[in-house]
């Protein structure tokens, strides 16, 4: 009977060389390679690493200073004092290394001072640091305490007081030279106020005492240092 050789499967093919066919059907030998992974191939685009890229390793912001200061601590040693306290000093008091931290903190403050609205400030007196109030109140505050050293002053201590400040360190001689009286009295009053020190002594015969205002007397006006006094004649000093 004839077969349809169309429909038979196709023999299955021979060789005279053994072991040729099954080395034909058999998986390719493992080779090592470097693992491919889509996610890590990824090329920048416009020059920016894929979502999926390590960062590179950053090293942390930090604006803060070292070791931040109490603020409400800081604020409460500076209303207990009628005096500047310096920066080394807040800095012992309240524990904190160095006086970075407390520079900081009374940046701060005065920042929350302004943004409030505060009638005061933290300014730098003599040296150190003090609450003060703003100049637009002096005439409120003047009117209600009446400069309290002021009113202790006669106009004769005020006039050599001023003498000293601009001229110092200055003679006794020099001083009554420019008022035109005997001022031995109320120089030995000023430095019972802790108003005028001795500076120390001339190279003259005899080394007569040179005197000088004190941290008190800046304090009292409200300078930092001598440069802070105001012209004289509008001639800077």
């Amino acid at each position: 009977m004839p077969t349809d050789r169309a429909t038979e499967a196709p023999e299955s093919p021979t060789t005279d060389m053994p072991g040729l066919a099954a080395t034909a059907t058999e998986e390719p030998a493992h080779v090592d390679t470097p693992a491919t992974d889509d996610r890590h191939n990824v090329e920048a685009v416009d020059g920016k690493p894929s979502a999926t890229e390590a960062p590179a390793h950053e090293a942390p912001v930090d604006d803060a200073p070292e070791s931040a200061v109490h603020l409400p601590a800081l604020e409460a040693l500076l209303f207990s004092t009628h005096h500047p306290l310096t920066p080394g000093r807040l800095a012992e008091l309240l524990d904190v290394p160095g006086t970075k931290p407390v520079r900081h903190g009374i940046k701060e403050l005065n920042g929350q001072y302004e943004s409030t609205g505060r009638s005061f400030r933290i300014e730098q007196v003599a040296g150190g640091f003090q609450l003060c109030t703003l100049p637009e109140f002096g005439p409120l505050l003047h009117k209600f305490h009446q400069k309290e050293a002021d009113s202790k002053l006669t106009n004769a201590a005020k006039e050599t007081l001023a003498i000293i400040a601009y001229k110092q360190p200055i003679l006794r001689a020099d001083i009554e030279a420019i008022r035109g009286v005997a001022c031995g009295e109320t120089i030995r009053s000023l430095m019972e106020k802790h108003l005028v020190k001795i500076a120390g002594r001339a190279e003259l015969p005899g080394r007569p005492i040179l005197y000088g205002t004190t941290k008190r007397f800046l304090e009292w006006q409200g300078l930092n240092s001598l440069k802070d006094l105001p012209p004289i004649d509008g001639t800077p000093r």
